[in-house]
């Protein structure tokens, strides 16, 4: 029997795990096939990870199990889970909207926006070719919602789709050839752009187009809070243009899963048989969406420090030689980088290297012939992390 000194605690390969706030306090024990399986596929179990893959990685706090553990539940699919109303109500205050929906996933919530936006099949969205919704939401627009997908590009620097753009794009129902544009979808902060944060006066801008347009406007809020702390705007300024926002909470926000969708009555009442018909109606959800709740009121104040971290990494990487998107420019907690013109290192070797050999987590083949690598920093990531990971990234790269 091995015994790691890691202490996420929980015991792999029995039947049933105990009260997890029992086991954070408990060494990872595994059997001889486990510990082998782990060192083959799971280099953090060998050492402790700086794991800058994803902001959705982060474990729950102590403080946030315990409120799982203390959560008053009801059947949420019949309206009677008093913590998922809770945070329905709470998310839907902080946006000023009128309503919210618990869903499961961020995924599951832009799609659900997007069939109660357009519940007439063959509709069309206009949406940016690089964001969310089109790269890493399986295509369900169409797969599932039946929904047309209208592609503009954002520009490289600010993330934003023209104005002008957005007017060509925009199609009516007089002609029978076209599928009729019903809504427009806008991610801040926008992923693949390096978390790059739309300011407001961009979405007042586009707010009085859609309105001018007769169409509705989503926002893809799944890191609206970085973008929120980024501007210093408070997010129902933010998004007071927005006919709806998803608001994700196992991002930046650390809860392990969940999304609430905010908008009018009328709009969420469509939203709830849309989750129902996607499979997302759950029971005595409160167990989770206590977890959320105590993201919302302890989490949020917080972000600025990720965004602090990230912009040092960047500045530290920029120095040793590493080329940096937007020139270098860090607006939220994420960034893509590219190796030194004098690395020594296949860019396709750079992140298993970097995570067996050094013990830092990257994500890559984005971007310029698949050569760009992403860093994302979150509530598990310390200055001292970033210390390390500078380190381990300028080491990795083998400079010469």
């Amino acid at each position: 029997m091995f015994v790691s000194s890691w202490k996420p605690p929980i015991r792999l390969g029995c039947s049933k795990v105990r009260c997890l706030l029992s086991a954070r306090n408990r060494p990872l024990v595994v059997n001889s096939k486990r510990r082998a399986f782990l060192h083959a596929n799971c280099p953090r179990f060998a050492s402790a990870l700086i794991d800058l893959r994803s902001d959705t990685v982060t474990k729950p706090s102590r403080p946030m199990l315990e409120a799982a553990l203390s959560a008053r539940t009801g059947d949420d699919v019949m309206g009677e889970d008093p913590t998922v109303l809770e945070l329905e109500e709470t998310v839907a205050d902080l946006f000023r909207k009128e309503k919210g929906l618990y869903v499961p996933t961020g995924t599951m919530s832009n799609l659900v926006a997007i069939m109660s936006h357009c519940n007439r099949r063959s509709s069309e969205i206009i949406i940016g070719a690089n964001c969310h919704i089109c790269l890493w939401e399986g295509g369900n627009t169409a797969g599932l919602g039946g929904v047309h997908t209208r592609q503009l590009l954002e520009d490289e620097t600010t993330a934003q789709i023209h104005r002008d753009h957005i007017s060509d794009a925009f199609r009516s129902d007089d002609d029978d050839h076209f599928a009729k544009t019903e809504l427009l979808c806008l991610e801040n902060s926008h992923n693949m752009m390096g978390g790059v944060a739309l300011p407001l006066s961009y979405v007042e801008d586009i707010g009085h187009l859609t309105t001018e347009l007769g169409i509705k406007l989503h926002i893809d809020g799944a890191r609206i809070f970085n973008a929120s702390v980024c501007h210093n705007v408070p997010v129902d300024n933010l998004c007071k243009p927005a006919d709806s926002v998803s608001v994700c909470l196992s991002k930046g926000l650390g809860a392990p899963l969940g999304s609430v969708l905010v908008g009018d009555t009328d709009f969420i009442r469509l939203a709830k048989r849309a989750r129902k018909r996607c499979g997302g109606g759950m029971r005595q959800a409160g167990v989770v969406a206590a977890m959320g709740l105590y993201a919302i009121h302890n989490n949020i104040s917080r972000l600025e420090a990720d965004h602090r971290r990230a912009k040092r990494l960047a500045n530290e990487l920029q120095k040793n030689g590493f080329y940096l998107a937007r020139n270098g420019a860090v607006d939220t907690n994420m960034f893509y980088f590219g190796l030194p013109d004098n690395s020594k290192v296949e860019w396709k070797d750079y992140c298993k290297i970097l995570q067996t050999k050094h013990g830092v987590g990257l994500t890559g083949g984005y971007s310029r012939g698949g050569r760009l690598f992403r860093a994302v920093t979150h509530l598990d990531i310390s200055d001292k992390d970033i210390d390390r990971a500078v380190e381990a990234m300028v080491l990795a790269a083998r400079l010469s």
